[in-house]
């Protein structure tokens, strides 16, 4: 998998995480969409202070599966090669890129946490499945290091089953789905347009990640 797609999934679980992962229970998407966003990183700086690694872990996968639109994140990003997947291909695509981001990146977003920091809502606007949620983040640490002193970070929030669920976050522009959409295709691109390609480095670096 390419240092890019590491770097952008990277970027966005942290934003996503240190930004959302306040509730106790997935926010109802009658609250407040920016009440939901303001609520910044409380409940992921406590798993920082649990001393068994197992815990921190397997509370990072609750908060993902809590807060995230999994499905339909992991669908879009795979985008038209989606449907060339069988049922359990697609299941095994979303449950390995859900053990991709957590394994590669927990002690390092646990360590932003115990940093404290989060985004600082400035609006909101209604959307088509939800609403988008406007912010700044500003902190020359981190992973916002040499990215200036203020970071623009649009939060793109769906409705399933009645609850907020995360689907995207645009950074100054940026949208973090289709670039990792983008990324998945340069995958199949480089393996002769075969699309099970996905499949092979996903659980390549699954299993890299799980021996570290």
């Amino acid at each position: 998998m390419s240092a890019l797609l590491r770097h952008s999934l990277l970027t966005m679980v942290v934003i996503l995480i240190t930004g959302a992962f306040a509730p106790a229970c997935p926010a109802a998407a009658g609250t407040d969409p920016a009440a939901f966003i303001s609520n910044l990183g409380k409940r992921l700086q406590a798993v920082s202070n649990y001393t068994s690694p197992e815990q921190k872990l397997a509370e990072i996968h609750e908060l993902f599966r809590e807060n995230f639109d999994v499905a339909g994140l992991g669908r879009f990003v795979v985008g038209r090669f989606w449907r060339i997947f069988t049922p359990s291909e697609q299941q095994e695509f979303l449950r390995l890129f859900e053990n991709f981001v957590v394994l590669t990146y927990s002690k390092r977003l646990l360590e932003y946490a115990e940093g404290g920091g989060g985004p600082r809502v400035t609006g909101s606007r209604p959307d088509l499945d939800g609403a988008i949620v406007f912010s700044e983040i500003t902190n020359g640490s981190g992973p916002w290091a040499g990215r200036g002193p203020t970071i623009k970070v649009d939060w793109r929030l769906s409705t399933r089953d009645g609850n907020y669920k995360i689907s995207d976050v645009i950074i100054d522009g940026l949208s973090m789905a289709a670039n990792g959409r983008y990324q998945l295709e340069g995958v199949v691109e480089r393996n002769g347009g075969q699309a099970h390609a996905i499949l092979v480095v996903m659980r390549q670096e699954t299993a890299s990640a799980s021996a570290r």
